[in-house]
């Protein structure tokens, strides 16, 4: 028999210590409670899922899930986003609910990754979901909502980089008509924000000298306001002027929140997501070089739980967000010792449940018979009390 593996880990899972626990649910209980305030009800879906429905819906590529069978032969998957489970809930349990629903989640998720990527197969999503709102007024609210919970999280420095789907599917069926193959090529370098490689691609296609300048034109289409009308000039096709007008619609009513400082149109952003058909947006810490958000339209998966309905939401990258904040002071708890005999039990256990009213504070109940030495009754030069190798900012003996 092998030796057991007593302290190894599967690759891509991590332990989370105490103070890093504090931070996170801290994170956690600020975002979610910006959520309520913004009339998002919290939902909780099983861990597990059927692969045929949820499994197959889910904007995961399938060799990234952890699959496993049932007793009944029945394959499953761990669950690896909250966006399609939501939709199977919306379109069953809550079927008979009038739209538009505000919903909000907090949960793990799991995605197999390649050993050598170096990512986590296990991290945390806080998000949300407005489904059954077309509207640009919709997407709107869940980027305004993207950017508050963010700052709720205490990421201050930031940018958001918004999208459409539409706009490039419809310069591409413009430019490049049939070319499905040349289309994806590109794409996939935009999806990895490649722009070196985008070009290199446009150089390797049979394409006059003017289809090539206004397809490389697309990289600079970066900005704000201003972008819409320079993206307008740039296609006549119908999809990419929809597509633009709807972007141009939604920076309106940003401005009407007073958020559109926060935000940069990039109308090469396509979103990672396969069922995205409108707007998508990330949000970038200055302090980070990857998203700590992500977001977008899509109205085509709730057709498929039989309940066909327009949606909209985003996914903060919870994992992410503890890095980013993980430079600052933490919010340290008030640490209280409570030391007591056998004497003093009834007295002590009184004076603890008293002190556990008083917010932020962290009691300790500790029998001491024959430990106590008087060590922790002077504080020190920093108004700390040293016992048994801990710090406290307060002590009281009952003997």
């Amino acid at each position: 028999m092998s030796k057991p593996k007593v302290f190894e880990k599967p690759t891509g899972v991590k332990d989370y210590l105490p103070e890093t626990v504090s931070k996170l649910r801290s994170i956690e209980t600020r975002v979610l409670d910006c959520m309520e305030k913004w009339g998002y009800q919290q939902i909780i879906t099983p861990t597990l899922e059927f692969y045929d429905t949820v499994g197959t819906a889910s904007s995961t590529m399938d060799r990234k899930l952890f699959k496993l069978l049932d007793q009944n032969g029945r394959t499953l998957v761990l669950r690896s986003e909250l966006t399609a489970p939501i939709a199977r809930v919306v379109a069953s349990l809550l079927k008979d609910e009038p739209f538009p629903l505000r919903l909000s989640y907090h949960s793990n998720v799991f995605r197999a990754f390649e050993q050598e990527a170096g990512r986590e197969s296990e991290f945390f999503q806080t998000g949300v979901e407005l489904v059954g709102d077309g509207s640009p007024e919709a997407d709107a609210e869940v980027i305004a909502l993207a950017i508050a919970t963010l700052q709720a999280a205490g990421v201050h420095a930031f940018k958001i980089a918004l999208g459409h789907v539409g706009y490039l599917n419809g310069l591409f069926n413009e430019t490049l008509p049939g070319r499905l193959e040349e289309q994806e090529a590109l794409k996939k370098c935009l999806l990895k924000r490649d722009h070196v490689g985008y070009r290199q691609q446009l150089r390797q296609l049979d394409l006059d000298q003017g289809t090539r300048s206004e397809l490389e034109g697309i990289l600079r289409l970066r900005g704000g306001e201003e972008i819409c009308e320079q993206a307008r000039s740039v296609t006549n096709d119908p999809l990419a002027q929809r597509s633009i007008q709807h972007l141009c619609e939604i920076w309106d009513v940003l401005e009407a929140y007073g958020l559109s400082s926060h935000v940069l149109m990039d109308l090469t952003m396509i979103g990672d997501f396969s069922y995205y058909t409108g707007m998508t947006f990330e949000g970038y810490s200055a302090d980070l070089g990857f998203p700590v958000c992500s977001g977008g339209r899509y109205d085509n998966l709730l057709a498929l739980f039989g309940r066909p309905a327009p949606a909209t939401g985003f996914a903060l990258k919870t994992d992410r967000i503890l890095e980013a904040v993980s430079k600052l002071p933490a919010e340290r708890p008030r640490r209280i010792l409570v030391a007591y005999t056998a004497e003093g039990r009834k007295a002590a256990f009184a004076r603890a449940s008293e002190l556990r009213q008083g917010a932020g504070n962290q009691v300790e109940a500790r029998r001491v018979d024959g430990e106590w030495n008087g060590e922790a009754e002077q504080p020190d030069a920093d108004g700390l009390y040293h016992y048994a190798g801990k710090l406290y900012d307060e002590v009281y003996y009952f003997g």
